[in-house]
């Protein structure tokens, strides 16, 4: 019935993430015999004759009445042919807000679905019945992108043993037959968010900035569509890229920079989008030194880098219809004899003179000269807006908590754009001020600025800093926490949280249909 997953690839190979989905029966019936079966029914809309007509014909007669009466929105029980899960979602008020916050039809059916995973484990499902009611294409894509989010699991793949303990499914829709396309979308989409969690997940003794860019250049397996090009060490000092060389000086494995250049096959009029990443694979803080319990979770400093490349995959695989370029900015921030100092003066890209006021704030040092690299390309791949993803201030953590990103940007339809591509996707994002008058928090006697400022504003004086750099682009910065402390929905367990590939995937998809 389901196709039998392929083992993962060592890791001296090509990372080959398998999507679960891609192992359904669609349109099929269960066939299966002496084994746990689950029932999943989906509907798209509350239908209270639908819903009782289910509980009808699995509950127990005991348990018919108090089933049918249930207000919840997930209904579970264990009926005469084993375990049942009735899905559908109920009205909610909106939290206001113009709606911007509120859980997107998408974002519940890819929680839910991807929740539902775990159960299937827990339980030891061997085989499961989908059913979808009603439902519309969006919900489709929720539902599911969300069980092949929920498929991932690091050890599992690690050790070789993608999909092992994931039931058989068929899924049949009550009207018409499945569009391809939508199934194809959430295994795209899928994968990348599961790239991204996958490459944060990786110890900091297997990911540096050398094995990340062999990452982009041989193992996550690119098409001919991408052009890849690394900037080493040498290339970088060359290119006067001072900050960038600093922040890595005193790791094992230099500084370098990653340059993924996606052109469609088919000409497109859409003007290039760029992305910058900051990958510091591992943060000390440098001479600054953390604590050790800052220092914990140091290895996903490069969840911008992560999410930047995965979309890259996503666009390289789905055939996108513009042209786009993706940039890293890698390097560890790492304590030893070379390592840059509080007071050094340093000069960027640009041309700006930079003191280092903390080298804990390292990524926006490595941002600052790549985004003068993605912003100074001429002719044809002159980008038309720059958005940047890093994991750079604990501060905006505090304000907006771990699931909503900070977005900063220079231009109101940009921002706009990013916002409702968040709510869509179930990707949040909230617009936060570029007040200007903090930039004299970051006045130097001895250079242009300082890379950092007092202890208030700390993510406002950043996003400043970076918007040094963007030369009058069109610019947007998200300031994200890249993982997850805790499983929730799709997510099924802490780690890499695949932040914010969704709501980029979105922002494209909404700016190639226009």
């Amino acid at each position: 019935m389901a196709k039998k997953a392929a083992p993962a690839a060592k890791s001296s190979g090509k990372l080959q993430f398998h999507s679960w989905i891609e192992t359904f029966d669609f349109g099929k019936e269960l066939k299966v015999k002496n084994e746990i079966t689950g029932y999943v029914y989906f509907l798209g809309v509350d239908d209270t004759a639908k819903f009782s007509s289910l509980i009808g014909t699995h509950s127990l007669e005991w348990q018919s009445k108090a089933l049918k009466q249930s207000e919840k929105e997930v209904v579970s029980f264990v009926g005469a042919q084993g375990p049942v899960w009735i899905l559908r979602p109920r009205k909610k008020a909106t939290v206001g807000h113009d709606g911007l916050i509120d859980e997107a039809v998408y974002t519940w059916a890819r929680d839910q679905f991807g929740s539902l995973v775990a159960q299937f484990k827990a339980q030891q499902i061997k085989a499961v019945q989908i059913e979808f009611h009603g439902t519309e294409g969006v919900q489709d894509l929720g539902a599911l992108t969300g069980m092949d989010m929920a498929a991932y699991s690091f050890r599992q793949f690690v050790d070789g043993k993608q999909l092992a303990d994931l039931p058989k499914v068929a899924l049949k829709k009550s009207l018409g037959a499945w569009d391809k396309a939508v199934v194809k979308d959430a295994m795209l989409r899928a994968r990348a968010v599961n790239v991204a969690r996958h490459m944060v997940n990786l110890p900091p003794n297997d990911l540096n900035p050398k094995s990340f860019a062999e990452m982009a250049t041989k193992r996550l397996g690119f098409p001919k569509n991408t052009k890849i090009t690394v900037w080493d060490t040498k290339k970088l000092v060359q290119e006067k890229m001072g900050l960038h060389v600093a922040v890595g000086l005193g790791a094992e494995h230099g500084p370098c920079m990653v340059h993924l250049k996606y052109r469609p096959t088919k000409k497109s009029s859409l003007k290039p989008v760029a992305f910058v990443g900051k990958g510091i694979t591992f943060d000390t803080g440098g001479l600054d030194i953390k604590p050790s319990s800052a220092m914990r979770l140091m290895k996903k400093d490069m969840g911008g880098a992560a999410s930047v490349i995965a979309l890259a995959q996503w666009a390289a695989e789905s055939n996108y219809p513009g042209p786009l370029d993706f940039y890293l900015a890698l390097a560890e921030n790492a304590v030893d004899g070379k390592s840059f100092r509080p007071s050094d003066v340093i000069t960027a890209r640009n041309g700006m003179k930079v003191e280092i006021d903390n080298t804990d704030a390292e990524g926006r040092l490595v941002l600052a000269d790549v985004l003068d690299v993605a912003c100074t390309q001429k002719a044809a791949d002159e980008a038309e807006i720059v958005i940047d993803v890093a994991t750079l201030t604990g501060a905006i953590k505090v304000g907006l908590g771990a699931e909503i990103a900070g977005l900063f940007s220079n231009d109101d339809e940009l921002a706009t754009a990013l916002t409702k591509a968040g709510q869509r996707s179930g990707d949040l994002n909230w617009r936060m001020p570029l007040f200007e008058k903090y930039w004299g928090d970051l006045s130097s006697p001895f250079a242009d600025c300082k890379n950092s400022g007092g202890g208030f504003g700390g993510a406002i004086t950043a996003a400043l800093f970076l918007q040094k750099f963007v030369r009058g682009k069109k610019w947007a910065h998200l300031d994200v926490y890249a993982w997850t402390d805790k499983a929730q929905g799709a997510l099924l367990a802490s780690g890499g949280n695949g932040q914010p590939v969704q709501c980029l995937i979105e922002f494209l998809n909404a700016r190639a249909s226009k």
